[in-house]
Order: structure tokens, then sequence, then C-alpha cells
């Protein structure tokens, strides 16, 4: 069985799990809103040099690039703590998949829209912000929620650069005071598992507040039609 201390370690280690995840998250998803619109609406060097990134980024595993920033840029005179290099490492990793998910959920809102939005002449910014991508948020968060799920799993790997994350503590229990390996990793899974649920239940939370403003928007426009 697994003891109250021991328990209470895999939960500080779950709380730094949390956290690099939560800023990687933060971060990463700015970036990908800004590069997913630019993907689409900004002049062509910048849409290619968007397509670089994203391809790049998404060609190298997270493993790999956690490395990178961590071990091989203090050799060009730009060197992390650990954490850093983690929420850095993490947050590219986001923002390339995260600006494809954007990409596709612009383009997926109907033509009409940014059609109806000229005819009353808002500007670029205003379609962007007030019509576009309100609508794309609604199909955007499902799998951009898959997407967090998989960067919470990958910041696993954090404990390769020293950081006391779930996965570390979990194996300093297991190593340093010899406790049960089954009790230690199932606790592990059931923590993982939890994180996933919250993770999911945000998602799901968010997909009916954007759903019912949109349709709220929705029926102000109808009425408006009417009248």
């Amino acid at each position: 069985m697994l003891s109250a201390d021991n328990f209470r370690t895999l939960l500080d280690g779950a709380q730094l799990t949390v956290y690099v995840t939560a800023l990687a998250v933060a971060w990463g998803t700015v970036v990908a809103v800004v590069l997913g619109v630019a993907s689409l609406s900004a002049p062509t060097p910048v849409r290619w040099a968007v397509r670089v990134y994203v391809e790049v980024l998404r060609g190298v595993s997270a493993i790999i690039l956690i490395f990178w920033v961590y071990y091989a840029l203090p050799l060009l005179g730009v060197e992390f703590s650990a954490m850093q290099a983690a929420v850095l490492a993490l947050g590219l990793n986001l923002s390339a998949y995260g600006a494809e998910i954007v990409r596709g959920a612009v383009q997926a809102v109907p033509r009409g829209q940014s059609e109806a939005a000229v005819a009353i002449n808002l500007s670029s910014g205003q379609r962007l912000w007030s019509i576009v991508l309100p609508q794309a948020v609604v199909g955007m968060l499902p799998p951009y929620g898959n997407l967090l799920i998989e960067v919470m799993k990958a910041s696993s790997l954090v404990s390769l650069i020293s950081l006391a994350d779930l996965t570390r503590e979990a194996q300093n229990l297991r190593q340093l005071r010899a406790a049960d390996s089954v009790s230690i990793f199932t606790a592990v899974l059931i923590i993982y598992f939890a994180i996933s649920l919250g993770i999911t239940g945000i998602i799901r939370l968010l997909e009916r507040r954007f759903g019912r403003g949109l349709e709220t928007g929705r029926m102000g426009s109808r009425a408006a039609t009417a009248k």
C-alpha cells in the first residue's frame, strides 16, 4: 500500500506537472492563435515563415526539443533554467500543432459571415475578433482539448532535466525509498487520469459557454433581420 507521505510526495509532483503544463499552454496558445491567423491573412513571406515554423516543430519530438533548449542553447550563449526550458519547449510544441487547429477552425467559418461583416463596414480586425474567431472557437475547442491533454502527458519528459514533476517523484520513491512500484505507478496513473479529466471538464464548459454565446448572437441577428 502507498503510504500517506508517499502520496503527498506524488501530489507535490502533480502540482509541478500542472504548473508547467499551464504555463506552456498559456503562452503557446497565444502564439498558436497569432500563427494560425497569420497563416491565412499575412503577406506571403510571413505565411511561408509560419509554414516552416509549424512543419519544423511538428517534425521534432518533444523530448529532443526539451534537450535542445536545455542542453544545446547554452552552448550558443542562451541559457535557461530547467523550468524555463520545460515551459519554452512544451509551449513551442503546442504552438505548432495549435496553429494548425486554429487555421482549420478559421477556414471552417462560412465565408458569408465575413462578407456580411464587410457589408456593415467592419474593419478586418473587427471582422476577425468579433465575427470569425468567436465562431471558430467552437470548432477548435474539441481538438484543442485533445492537444492540451497530449501536452500534459508530454510534461512527464521534464523529469529528464531534473524537474521534480509527478513522474520524477514516482521514480524517486521507487529508487530511494524502495516503495512498492505497483502502488506508486497505479497512483501515478490515477493522478494523470484525474488531471486529464479536469482538462476535459474545462473544455466542455468552454464549449457550452461559447456555444450559448454563439447561439444568442445568431438569434439576435435573426431578430434584427426580421425587423
